[in-house]
């Protein structure tokens, strides 16, 4: 069961929408600039958006941040600073609390992590997505293999906690190159790695090239290898799945993930964030103007880039509950389903999934999607919904 406090978490989510360069397989809200960004400027505009969210979910007790982007480790460390000198002017912040910021690994964004920490960030999460030259080329990564596993261990001295991602299934990739790309990320990670699966996504320039067939990604068989050789790696060397595409050592979850995957509350601050705040009991689904200049100038007019609020029902916040929910090793509880959306869920639905072995229940009648229910975890959702 999650405990009590758990359940109260609360998390802010910070995106800094520019990059130096949009990689080929990024549909992330990311935008590149050629001029200088005014950091001064952007760092009063997120001071505002802050005090505008909290004004509406006030009294809250913030348990993780994270910097997300885009590339966060673009900004100077003082405009972190600025940011988290924020946050704790209009949120209680916890004395244990969990901030993470996104990184590219070059030797230029390595030399400010001791800025970092000392701004207030005690987490990093490090875009390294592969390591070998050819394959971070060819995801258009501005980094080299070298130069990655150098800023790793620039992390490992500078913070006591760090992860970093990984991209497979990507063009050309075996079995046996990804156990072994895995087993050196694995003595490097120490306790948490994020590992996506390639998918190709509209609007991307992959997108173009793989419906052109420039661009061969592995059949369903081979990517299901792939995942397979992840989980059985990842397993025998202490880092089992606690989500569906995330590894970490007992007690080293990211915990501001843990709070969109409990279906928890989060505030979104920034360009293009999504935010799920309870506001006079009702959940807002609230999100903000995509664009960074013209998210800029909402703020200073209004104090706030908010472009949609919905107040999802309670068989929305359900649903969204199960989507999430079910992404975790640790499954979710169906009893809160049923608070939720005012229904259980059809045992007759659990009984048949049950029975084809893509899900599990424990004598406490906690759910949760087996390992060989999780490649179809989406059809697994769409059953359990219905």
């Amino acid at each position: 069961m999650i405990s009590a406090s758990k359940q109260q978490a609360f998390g802010v989510y910070v995106h800094w929408p520019f990059c130096l360069s949009k990689c080929p397989y990024c549909d992330f809200n990311s935008h590149v600039r050629h001029a200088p960004i005014d950091e001064d400027r952007f760092a009063s505009a997120f001071a505002r958006e802050i005090e505008a969210t909290a004004a509406r979910a006030p009294s809250r007790e913030v348990s993780s941040i994270f910097l997300g982007g885009g590339t966060p480790s673009l900004m100077k460390p003082r405009t972190v600073g600025a940011i988290l000198d924020a946050i704790g002017k209009h949120w209680r912040v916890a004395p244990d609390v969990e901030v993470t910021l996104e990184a590219n690994p070059t030797s230029v964004e390595a030399t400010r992590f001791a800025g970092y920490r000392a701004a207030g960030v005690n987490r990093v999460s490090l875009g390294v997505q592969a390591l070998d030259d050819a394959s971070l080329k060819a995801l258009g990564r501005l980094h080299t293999a070298r130069e990655a596993l150098d800023a790793v261990a620039i992390a490992r001295a500078a913070f006591d906690r760090y992860s970093f991602d990984l991209i497979y299934a990507r063009p050309d990739q075996t079995p046996q190159m990804w156990a072994d790309e895995l087993k050196l990320a694995i003595a490097e990670a120490a306790e948490h790695l994020s590992l996506y699966q390639l998918t190709i996504e509209e609007g991307t320039p992959f997108f173009g090239l793989h419906a052109a067939g420039k661009l061969k990604t592995p059949d369903e068989a081979l990517a299901r290898a792939l995942y397979d050789v992840t989980q059985e790696v990842c397993g025998s060397h202490g880092l089992p799945a606690y989500e569906i595409s995330n590894h970490a050592r007992s007690g080293a979850e990211c915990r501001h993930n843990m709070v969109y995957w409990r279906g928890e509350e989060y505030a979104g601050i920034g360009p293009g964030a999504h935010g799920r705040l309870d506001i006079d009991g009702i959940r807002h689904a609230i999100s903000t103007e995509k664009r960074p200049e013209a998210w800029l100038m909402r703020v200073e007019a209004s104090g706030h880039g908010v472009v949609t609020d919905d107040r999802l029902n309670s068989e929305e916040r359900a649903d969204e509950f199960l989507l999430m929910g079910l992404r975790l090793a640790e499954g979710i509880d169906p009893k809160r389903y049923a608070a939720l959306s005012g229904r259980t869920l059809d045992p007759r639905r659990i009984a048949i999934l049950r029975e084809e072995g893509a899900i599990s229940v424990d004598d406490n009648g906690r759910l949760r999607v087996t390992q060989s229910g999780f490649p179809v975890l989406d059809a697994v959702v769409a059953d359990l919904a219905a």
